[in-house]
Formats: structure tokens, C-alpha cells, sequence
């Protein structure tokens, strides 16, 4: 059967149903096709399941200070594995169905459950369906990456996508790539009795640019399980187990969770045929204000776009794919402030620029260890560091690095003044009430700016203090 509608958006997740919601606003005739399971990867393997696995994990990892704070019987306490496992698979299948209840499952001819190809400009097929559209946006997301060596230890290798589905856990685990989904998951079983060792080819985890902030943070990641990093990795076999080597270092374990990122899904859908530029990587090559490919009418969004993959960047990609898709003029919105987040405990956040990226002549950087904190000191997690990037004449705050207990509280406060562009002197004058974790930033603030350039006047004055005139 053949069909011709206004808006085809390929990819039923967060950018895909974000696109979707532009074209019903805008009385557009769409389509919504996709292949494979429904709910978001956020809901279904992503961030909501590994939150739940991490509640569990903090939640009973705490018990380690009970002793210091004269709690007593905290060690009698213990985890049932598969009973958290279906508990995390309950907490999954509430926020799925929660998403279908408000999106796919209230759709009839609008949706198609199938893998979309495009055969040529403008047209894809679906099955036996051949769709005609004026404009597409493609959506599609992507999977877990597995090296194609690691394929014959079949079940013994892990991803994001399987690991929740387990009905118990393994006694020895490998986590190999230490990015978000890596360091999350690794400390969280390790929290939970998992011996667990960490492993990536880099020299840095989490992505982090900032060399200081790198250390602080393998430093505490290293409390929970050990970490190797710069060698490749091998996997043998080992009488039923796996033996993962890394340089002159091997462990055996029962499995290894393959966290080196994800690939496209671009391969299944023929993209070569659609008639966009495509780069050395084989991704459309698009405008990040528009997310056009060209002057096609053919849009990008999410994961698949091979910029951040993160929900909240997939959800605005996908408003503006889904809006351009649905007018004749392509509008170009601004980006918001970039901010990453990973949910270890402490937290390891990245603000605005990257220290990497910024010009160490006029760059200006200021810097808290949380040791002195005293929220951090109540709470048992005065570890970690704060790091603040301004310009070194302005004072204007470009970026930061946190390696900090509720630092995802505090890397939100960052991004909206950086959205602001408000300078060190500005953020300084703003109350920090005491004792909070907020007067980490004060402290950082404070060190940032008796590097920054001040106006003669108020050299000799409190600059924290606003003078009236």
C-alpha cells in the first residue's frame, strides 16, 4: 500500500515523540514509524532503570557509616539480588507504560510498527508499505556497541539493553568503557557485593577534559572497585568463565558489561538512499540550529545525530527536527548550556565549555576541595573537587567540572548562570545559606575571582557586598 503524508518521523523515543508532538500542533498529516520495542530508551534501558539499581545500591552502601553515627546492626544487613532486579524491572515497566499510555497507545493509522528504509528521496518502505513524505524526520536511535570478536561468549556478555533483564547477578563482572553507563552501573553493583573491575582503553573516565577534576574522580571511583585504564582489551576463554586482559593485568570473571557506547542505527536504514551528505562517519551532516540535512527536507534528532546523548538535548532536538518538519521556513533555535551528569556517588558533572577547549592565556580557574564543607563533612562526603572556568578580564563563568556529593543540584545552578552569562563577582552576591553543599560554589567562586580583574573602586571594598551609591 502506498501512502503520502506531510511529516514521517522515524523512531518512536524521546526525540522521535518530541518531533511527533510538533507535527500534531501543527495540523500536520504524519506518520510515526518504528521498529523494535516501544517505551523510550530512557524508560526502558537507560536512565530510569539504572537509577532505580543505583537507589538500591546507595541506599545499602550507607550502611557504612552507620557505625561512625553510633547506628548499630548496619552490617547485619544484606541485598536479595533478584528480588532488587525485579524491583527495578517494576520501576521500568511503570515509567513504559506510563509513556505508551500518553503517546503510542492512544494512536491508530498514525502509527506503524515496522523498520523504515528509504528507497529514495522522500519515500520509504515499511514492510509492504511504500510511504510518500514531504518531509521526514529520522529518529531512530541507536544500540549498544559490542565489539564482533565478543559475540561468540553470547550471554556471558552484558549491555545496557540485557543487563536489567537478569534474574540474579554474577559474583565477578568486568565493566569495559568507563563513560556514564560504565561507572554508573560498575559502582552500583559493586555497592551491592558485585567484585567488579573497571577497565577502558582512555586514560580519563566519565569524559572528563580537566585533568584535576580526573583524579579526584578516579581516586573515588577507585574506593568502590579498581580501575585500569590506557590498554586495550582481550577476552579468552577460561573453563566456562572469561578472562579480560588489559596490558600486563588480567582478571577472570563470570561476565563482562560491554559499556563502550553505542552505535547508529543509521544501518538499517539505507540511508545512502536518501539523498543528504552523509560524513566520514556515514552520519547526515546537519545544521545543529535547524537539524536539517542540507537544503533536503529531511531532519535529524537524538541519539542518532552523534552529538549528545542525553534526554533532555534529544527532547529539544527533537522539537526543533519536529517544528522545521512542519513549516515551510527552517527556524534556527539556540542550544541550550551544555551540562552531563553522571549519577555515581559522589556525582560527576560537566557545565558550559570544557577546560580542554578554553585558552589558558585567558582563561581563569577556580577551585574547592570539598574537605572543609562542612554539609559534606555531615553528610560523610566531604571527598571530591569543584572546578570553575571564567574568562580572566570579565569574570564571566564559561564552564566547570564537579567531582561532588548532589552535584547534579549544583551543575544545574552552573548551567542557568552560564545561560545567563553572569560573571564570578555577580553568582558571589547571590546568599549561600550555611551549612549547605552550595558553599562549595562560593568557595570555587571565591577563588575564581581573585583571579578576575576587579573595577578600582572595589579593590578595597567586600566585593561579595554590593556598594550603593
Amino acid at each position: 500500500m502506498e501512502r503520502k503524508v506531510e511529516v514521517a518521523i522515524i523512531g518512536a523515543g524521546t526525540a522521535g515523540l518530541n518531533a511527533m508532538g510538533q507535527a500534531k500542533r501543527a495540523g500536520k498529516d504524519f506518520v510515526l514509524i518504528n521498529g523494535g520495542e516501544l517505551g523510550t530508551t530512557c524508560a526502558r534501558v537507560g536512565c530510569m532503570p539504572s537509577k532505580a539499581l543505583i537507589q538500591v545500591a546507595h541506599d545499602l552502601h550507607r550502611r557504612e557509616v552507620f557505625g561512625r553515627e553510633g547506628i548499630e546492626g548496619g552490617d547485619t544487613l544484606s541485598v536479595s539480588l533478584p528480588d532488587t532486579l525485579e524491583h527495578v524491572r517494576d520501576m521500568r515497566d511503570i515509567l513504559v507504560d506510563r509513556i505508551l499510555g500518553h503517546t503510542t497507545d492512544q494512536m491508530g493509522d498514525e502509527f506503524i510498527d515496522g523498520y523504515a528504509r528509504f528507497i529514495e528521496p522522500g519515500v520509504l518502505q515499511v514492510g509492504e508499505d511504500t510511504i510518500r513524505a514531504a518531509s521526514v524526520v529520522i529518529a531512530c536511535g541507536t544500540r549498544p556497541a559490542v565489539p564482533p570478536a565478543w559475540v561468540d561468549f553470547g550471554e556471558r556478555i552484558l549491555t545496557s539493553d540485557t543487563i536489567f533483564e537478569q534474574e540474579d547477578l554474577p559474583d565477578a563482572i568486568a565493566v569495559v568503557g568507563l563513560g556514564v553507563i560504565g561507572l554508573e552501573i560498575g559502582q552500583a553493583l559493586a555497592h551491592l557485593g558485585v567484585s567488579v573491575t573497571g577497565i577502558d582503553m582512555l586514560d580519563t573516565i566519565a569524559g572528563l577534559r580537566d585533568p584535576d577534576a580526573c583524579r579526584s574522580a578516579i581516586e573515588l571511583m577507585e574506593r568502590a572497585f579498581p580501575i585500569w585504564l590506557g590498554h586495550e582489551v582481550e577476552l579468552f576463554e577460561d573453563e566456562g568463565r572469561i578472562r579480560v586482559s588489559a596490558g600486563e593485568q588480567a582478571v577472570v570473571v563470570d561476565k563482562v558489561l560491554a559499556a563502550m557506547g553505542r552505535q547508529s542505527n543509521l544501518d538499517w536504514l539505507a540511508i545512502e538512499n536518501a539523498g543528504i551528505e552523509l560524513d566520514a562517519r556515514g552520519v547526515p551532516v546537519f545544521d545543529r540550529n535547524t537539524m536539517r540535512c542540507g537544503d533536503r527536507r529531511v531532519f535529524i534528532a537524538g541519539d542518532i545525530s552523534g552529538s549528545d546523548q542525553i534526554l533532555h538535548e534529544a527532547a529539544d532536538e527533537g522539537r526543533i527536527a519536529g517544528y522545521n518538519a512542519a513549516h515551510t521556513e527552517s527556524v534556527a533555535f539556540a542550544r541550550k548550556t551544555p551540562l552531563a551528569i553522571t549519577f555515581t556517588s559522589p556525582n560527576i558533572c560537566t557545565v558550559g565549555a570544557s577546560l580542554a577547549d578554553l585558552d589558558p592565556d585567558t582563561t581563569a580557574i577556580g577551585e574547592m576541595r570539598l574537605g572543609p564543607v562542612g554539609r559534606a563533612l555531615v553528610m560523610g562526603a566531604n571527598r571530591g573537587i569543584v572546578r570553575l572556568y571564567a574568562d580572566q578580564i570579565s569574570g564571566v563563568l564559561l564552564g566547570a567540572t564537579l567531582v561532588a556529593e548532589r552535584g547534579e543540584n549544583l551543575a544545574h545552578l552552573l548551567a542557568w548562570c552560564i545561560s545567563e552569562n553572569m560573571t564570578a563577582l555577580q553568582m558571589l552576591r547571590k546568599p549561600f545559606y550555611h551549612p549547605t553543599m552550595e558553599e562549595a560554589l562560593q568557595g570555587a567562586l571565591r577563588d575564581l575571582l581573585s583571579m578576575v580583574e576587579l573595577a578600582p573602586e572595589l579593590l578595597d571594598a567586600p566585593a561579595e557586598l554590593e556598594v550603593l551609591r
